[in-house]
């Protein structure tokens, strides 16, 4: 995930309130139990030290309702000056997170947004197609447009003699024409920056877009094996079919990364690993990816004071501080991307980091 929308929050003064709890609102009871997570949150900070002038913007934040469908998490991050953070995300929180120290807590945050995508969803017929901008982390489409819509012979008619190949001809044509007029807006999405294209719908119809993207380059095509265009938005076996895909794409995108580091690593070309090795390439201004395990790293400490030059904010923390919180901070005001992978991936590292150049 790219890590500019962190920056702001990095440079300001801390120390910061974190809370990451759940919001969905699935039952009658529902404002009753938002409640009481928003005081479990606001007491466990203040338990740790935050005074009013930090918990209370905060709180008056979390109080505010979110309405979407469940599940819900909301993160807040804030400092004596106000609410620094404030974002919503659509995954469950089991364990929720309300901490106060000199770095803001967002590794878990990290784990879900890391994996959210932005993708096309094209349902395609012999009549066109509806093509949808989604976001992973939301069921509803932030765009949805219709393409095609010829329907003048559009269907096959069993007509005999001489006529038919003629009706045929018409009729194919009359298809491709639809077909390549949801390729045209599919690649229109493509062409802004969306790297993932998920095709439903009709057979025949499906290979004419397919065709017609076979050379776009920067996205990856995938035919799902069911929807079609005339089924329910929300049919479960088409729901389950992009959630699956979503996730292939997950697992591929860490196995990249994995070959990547791999390759590197036998090259002894352009990579650090451990936390302490990284923590020097950020340094140097050196890392492009930090790949982390939030886990692994929240059960490490990291002494700024053992890596000089190294910036964490307006401040540097006296004294170590939590491994993950360090290293998002460095990559947050370095401009380094940051990929939560597990440490299996990685080698059985903490982290590591694909860098911009060699030493």
């Amino acid at each position: 995930m790219e890590t500019a929308p962190l920056t702001d929050v990095f440079n300001a003064p801390g120390p910061f309130a974190t809370v990451l709890v759940d919001v969905s609102h699935e039952n009658e009871n529902a404002e009753q139990e938002h409640e009481l997570r928003v005081r479990a949150a606001v007491d466990a900070l203040t338990e740790q030290g935050a005074d009013e002038a930090v918990v209370g913007p905060l709180r008056e934040r979390l109080s505010d309702l979110v309405h979407r469908p469940a599940p819900v998490a909301r993160l807040v991050v804030a400092n004596a000056g106000g609410v620094l953070l404030d974002e919503v995300s659509g995954f469950r929180v089991e364990q929720p997170v309300a901490s106060y120290g000199p770095l803001p807590d967002l590794g878990r945050w990290i784990d879900h947004r890391d994996g959210v995508t932005t993708f096309v969803l094209a349902l395609v017929d012999h009549e066109g197609g509806d093509v949808a901008v989604y976001d992973s982390d939301v069921p509803e489409p932030e765009e949805e447009t219709s393409a095609g819509g010829e329907t003048h012979h559009v269907h096959k008619v069993p007509v005999g003699g001489w006529s038919a190949l003629r009706y045929q001809h018409v009729t194919d044509n009359v298809w491709i024409r639809n077909g390549k007029d949801v390729a045209a807006k599919v690649r229109e999405h493509v062409d802004q920056g969306i790297e993932l294209v998920l095709l439903a719908g009709d057979p025949q119809s499906i290979g004419i877009v397919r065709d017609e993207l076979a050379d776009v380059q920067g996205a990856t095509v995938v035919v799902l094996e069911t929807g079609t265009r005339n089924e329910d938005g929300g049919d479960e076996a088409q729901q389950q079919a992009v959630r699956e895909a979503l996730m292939a794409q997950v697992v591929e995108r860490r196995l990249g990364f994995h070959h990547e580091l791999k390759d590197r690593l036998g090259q002894d070309r352009a990579v650090a690993t451990g936390v302490r090795e990284v923590a020097d390439a950020f340094v140097r201004g050196q890392v492009e990816t930090l790949l982390l395990d939030t886990a692994a790293t929240a059960e490490l400490t990291l002494d700024p004071g053992q890596h000089p030059g190294l910036t964490l904010g307006p401040e540097l923390p006296s004294g170590p501080v939590r491994a993950d919180q360090a290293l998002v901070a460095a990559a947050a005001l370095t401009s380094a991307a940051v990929a939560a992978v597990p440490s299996a991936v990685l080698g059985g590292a903490a982290a590591a980091a694909l860098l911009r150049w060699d030493q």
